[in-house]
């Protein structure tokens, strides 16, 4: 079959009810970029837009067996990866990305809803950051993650920020784009971190308004991009164009909001 041997996007993350996040979004943003999808489910949840009401994990033999399937199916070109749930999931899902080293994988260290629903288990957190992230070609935390992820107090200031993520490079994780999202100021400012390069910064005007999913549309969209065989600065370039684009029209659209 012609699908076949089309770039593909391997999805895996957990449902979200609303549509507003989650698998629903990647797919949403995937699409528009001209990528196919295909699936690992690691979660089924119920919310809505202001809260989450059940988290449902996989089983983690599932969700690897999701991936090598699709893997198998479809010409995977790169992985984009969301909520995990538990410490078993991460485990699985690294296994299977041991397997496969020639496609590029992009994290979102999804670890709370917007609502504040933590979505990964506290334990995972540890899991997360020796077996996982070394594995990915980019992780994309935003500044409260960071701060999580290293186990440190939230950054003070760009100059902070770009500290903590060195320490995560410096544990094995080939490349991280700390998101400016939670900063202040008139300008949100995102970094990619990578070991043997400068930082690069992306600046946009920051805008008055909020938008659920923002953080799973740049991944999805950085992977889509790298299936497409973009370079990784690239893909992140026009990520970024991409959700810009979608903020701006989501406050058009709510002007009252």
């Amino acid at each position: 079959m012609a699908l076949r041997r089309e770039p593909h996007v391997l999805v895996v993350g957990g449902s979200d009810s609303s549509g507003g996040a989650g698998i629903a979004r990647d797919i949403e943003t995937i699409s528009s970029i001209g990528v196919r999808t295909c699936l690992a489910v690691t979660a089924l949840t119920v919310q809505t837009h202001e809260a989450v009401m059940e988290i449902h994990p996989s089983q983690p033999d599932l969700v690897a067996d999701q991936m090598c399937a699709a893997l198998q199916a479809n010409k995977v070109a790169a992985i984009k990866i969301g909520m995990l749930a538990t410490a078993e999931i991460v485990v699985a899902i690294a296994g299977v990305l041991r397997e496969n080293p020639q496609v590029p994988a992009v994290l979102d260290p999804v670890l709370a809803s917007s609502s504040g629903r933590g979505l990964l288990e506290a334990g995972a957190i540890a899991a997360m950051r020796r077996d996982l992230m070394p594995l990915c070609c980019l992780v994309t935390p935003n500044l409260l993650e960071l701060a999580l992820l290293v186990g440190a107090e939230p950054p003070a200031d760009e100059s902070d920020a770009v500290r903590l993520g060195r320490k995560l490079l410096a544990a094995g994780v080939p490349g991280l784009l700390i998101k400016g999202g939670h900063a202040s100021g008139p300008r949100s400012t995102d970094i990619l971190l990578r070991s043997d390069q400068e930082p690069i910064r992306f600046d946009a005007p920051r805008l008055v308004a909020s938008m659920r999913g923002t953080g799973c549309m740049l991944a999805s969209a950085i992977a889509a991009h790298l299936a497409k065989a973009k370079p990784l600065e690239d893909s992140v370039r026009e990520g970024k164009r991409l959700v810009l684009a979608m903020f701006k029209k989501n406050a058009a659209d709510r002007p009252n909001l």
